[in-house]
């Protein structure tokens, strides 16, 4: 299982590149994604990325994903979604701080698997 940090400009680009890592990706997401704090999102990208970031986002969600960490990287960097989308390892120091905060955060209204 592997969790997806997506960082998006509006709910709508959200949506979509949720579906694009449905539909392209081939990826399974588990259950609803959930809803993040955009400077939180923005935190923790920059500290997984090692970089500083082009923008800030407006909306995030983290998101668990059935298929394993490297399955999961391979298949999104073959899709262009309308939005950052960041694989987070366990090799990352922020991937503990992330799974506790995953079971706090409330779900994202107007998603729908397609599959």
């Amino acid at each position: 299982m592997a969790l997806i940090l997506i960082r998006a400009d509006s709910q709508g680009k959200l949506l979509n590149a949720l579906a694009d890592i449905e539909r392209h990706a081939d990826l399974k997401i588990a259950g609803k994604p959930k809803i993040i704090d955009p400077k939180v999102a923005d935190r923790l990208a920059k500290g997984i990325l090692k970089q500083n970031l082009r923008s800030k986002c407006e909306i995030a969600v983290l998101v668990k994903v059935l298929e394993d960490i490297t399955k999961s990287i391979m298949h999104i960097k073959k899709i262009h979604p309308p939005a950052h989308v960041v694989v987070i390892s366990d090799e990352y120091n922020e991937f503990e701080e992330i799974k506790q905060l995953y079971n706090r955060l409330p779900p994202l209204k107007g998603y729908y698997s397609h599959k």
